[in-house]
């Protein structure tokens, strides 16, 4: 009977362990309040890891080596009672294969975010309801993080969480919160989400697949075939951006990349084609000039 039992506890272990799909870290900041010390803010920081790590998001098993690594940071600028006024910084990153490297993959820093929380209060994601802005707010960037973690390992193999995320979109528009529709501005949540979905920009989709995948996940084997991937890339990122100039989706590649591009071509063997790689990236983003000049 006692093995019985142990191996249910096992089971139920394994069970939990690969039910997680990120690894993420939830840091609330108050400092621009002036009032840091206030429970509420503990609370809600605690509460809101506990919801994003312990919540099964896809029905797709995660051994624990493959969770998403990522962080949202959240800045409280001012509040009343039980409502919030603030920034969400996103980020997310995944290993390079065959090396100890890691890889940023998602940095987004929305401005149009407005809550209310209580204390204490259970936080719990419903696929077909809208709950509150706060739960909308972060389950939102969840199921984008996913989207964009499964399109670096499979060409468009982000498009059902993004799907999920414009669920989101739709029921969260009933709550009148900042950031869920068309009129909303060129950086918000209803902007991210339907350029992820469309045609004109499915070059992000591609260039997000060969960039990691057939980029930097081969150059452990062979360094100037992964370079010649991400300038592919980098050349989807320019007729993208020939059609629809200077998009969202482009500058949220390049505030997650630009380092790292700058670095991939100012070492190793000598890349053949870097005159017309530095053209296409001062062509899509002369505001990174100074990461260009690096490559050699």
């Amino acid at each position: 009977m006692r093995k019985i039992f142990t191996f249910i506890l096992f089971f139920v272990g394994l069970q939990l362990s690969t039910a997680q799909q990120l690894s993420c870290e939830v840091i609330v900041n108050a400092e621009q309040t002036g009032q840091t010390n206030l429970s509420v803010f503990k609370t809600l920081e605690r509460a809101l890891n506990e919801f994003v790590n312990q919540t099964t998001w896809t029905d797709r098993n995660f051994q624990n080596h493959e969770r998403i690594n990522c962080s949202m940071f959240i800045t409280i600028n001012n509040f009343d009672g039980e409502s919030f006024n603030g920034t969400i910084q996103v980020q997310s990153s995944r290993p390079v294969y065959g090396t100890s490297l890691i890889t940023p993959v998602f940095n987004f820093n929305d401005e149009q975010f407005g809550f209310s929380y209580r204390e204490y209060q259970p936080l719990n994601y419903s696929q077909n309801n809208y709950t509150s802005n706060l739960i909308s707010v972060i389950s939102f960037y969840v199921y984008t993080i996913l989207g964009m973690d499964a399109d670096t390992f499979a060409p468009e193999g982000g498009t059902e969480y993004y799907e999920e995320a414009n669920r989101i979109v739709t029921n969260a528009q009933q709550g009148n919160s900042r950031g869920w529709r068309g009129a909303d501005g060129q950086s918000s949540r209803f902007r991210l989400n339907a350029d992820l979905l469309a045609n004109t920009y499915i070059e992000y989709r591609t260039a997000l697949y060969k960039y990691h995948r057939l980029g930097l996940d081969v150059m452990h084997e062979d360094v100037l075939a992964g370079k010649d991937a991400v300038a592919e890339a980098i050349n989807d990122l320019e007729v993208m951006n020939n059609r629809r100039n200077n998009s969202l989706l482009l500058r949220t590649f390049l505030d997650a990349k630009a380092d790292e591009i700058s670095s991939i071509y100012s070492g190793g063997p000598a890349f053949d084609e870097s005159a017309a790689l530095i053209e296409s990236l001062n062509n899509i983003a002369p505001r990174y000039a100074r990461n260009w000049r690096n490559i050699q």
